[in-house]
């Protein structure tokens, strides 16, 4: 397996440097053929090239079998510059439609919402995105110097493809899936999203479909996550729930999050680039090693090589442990810095 890593900006190339080492102990562990190749995006990219993502970058991945990319300073980066966010091109460059993100407590990490385990499907490529709703031009408009107008772009196609990402999903794990929509005000845009959800769900007819009000929903998942199985909604919504349900399981350096279409993915962590913790060994690397145990499993599902999907278990089940036993960092409630973090799961990984 190929895989393009970019380490990106503030803490990004810390908990990259920590992936790495699980990643390599973990293709020892199982015979993996991993060849990791690792560029630049972000400041280092602007500061040596002139700019944020090189052109041949987007080659480069495309011939890779998966990307990893760190966190960037997308705040500090200007459109008008032609200063690329790296997120937003290479989920809009590569068709990357669906954002999973799957939230779960662990065992050792107090919760004051109690045992849940949940998936959600976010559609990546549309909605109220700026960056990503039109083919050429900005969907923000400044009318004059005090109106704004935001446009939110949503295809039938989009909604369709992301529903079935996510019944697909639902059918393998507790055969539940929650559509949260605005409809009752976006009428015709989330109307069209929850046509394409009911649909998606007539061609998995074991699998229940609920319907809930993005706002209704907030609460629902604060008093009882454990409800959910898999939720799917549009980009915004999603965003916010995504951050939301991560927080939940104890951390969002928690949340692992893989970017992906129908055949290609790329793992990212779910958070921010942390300038303030940059370079201090204190960022948790959970978040990407999640992520990237995430591509994993996604690679050896699409190539039928099942090693690679136990790998990608044998990450996740790693982390769970080494919680328990303290192996952590102090957002947490650890001790360890990032790279030693790192290096005890790697040696867990290496012992299994």
């Amino acid at each position: 397996m190929r895989i393009l890593v970019l380490p990106g900006d503030g803490i990004g190339p810390e908990i990259t440097a920590a992936t790495v080492t699980v990643l390599n102990a973990v293709a020892r562990r199982f015979k993996l053929k991993l060849d990791l190749d690792e560029d630049i995006v972000g400041h280092e990219s602007l500061s040596r090239y002139g700019a944020t993502v090189r052109d041949e970058l987007l080659a480069k991945a495309r011939a890779a079998d998966g990307l990893i990319l760190g966190p960037a300073a997308t705040y500090d980066f200007d459109p008008k510059k032609g200063e690329i966010n790296p997120s937003m091109y290479f989920r809009k460059m590569l068709d990357l439609f669906a954002n999973i993100r799957p939230a779960r407590t662990f065992e050792g990490i107090p919760s004051k919402v109690g045992a849940f385990d949940l998936v959600v499907v976010r559609e990546n490529t549309e909605g109220f995105y700026a960056d990503r709703n039109m083919e050429q031009g900005n969907g923000e408009i400044l009318v004059t110097k005090d109106v704004a107008i935001s446009l939110r772009r949503i295809t039938r196609e989009a909604c369709a493809r992301v529903a079935r990402v996510a019944f697909a999903l639902a059918a393998e794990r507790n055969k539940h899936v929650t559509a949260v929509h605005k409809a009752n005000v976006l009428r015709i845009g989330d109307g069209m999203f929850l046509d394409e959800c009911r649909k998606a769900g007539a061609q998995f007819p074991a699998v229940r479909l609920d319907e809930i009000i993005v706002d209704a929903m907030m609460a629902h998942v604060v008093r009882a996550p454990s409800r959910f199985d898999v939720i799917v909604t549009t980009n915004m919504f999603g965003d916010i729930l995504t951050d939301l349900t991560a927080e939940l399981s104890g951390s969002i350096g928690l949340g692992g999050s893989l970017n992906a279409s129908d055949d290609f993915a790329m793992a990212q962590a779910a958070h921010g680039s942390a300038p303030d913790i940059a370079g201090k060994n204190l960022a948790n690397p959970y978040s990407l090693i999640l992520s990237a145990a995430l591509l994993l499993s996604w690679y050896g599902r699409r190539s039928r090589q099942p090693t690679f999907v136990e790998a990608g278990a044998a990450i996740e089940r790693g982390i769970a442990a080494a919680i328990v036993a303290g192996e952590i960092t102090g957002d947490i409630g650890g001790r360890l810095g990032t790279k030693e973090t790192g290096d005890a799961l790697a040696a867990r990984l290496i012992a299994i």
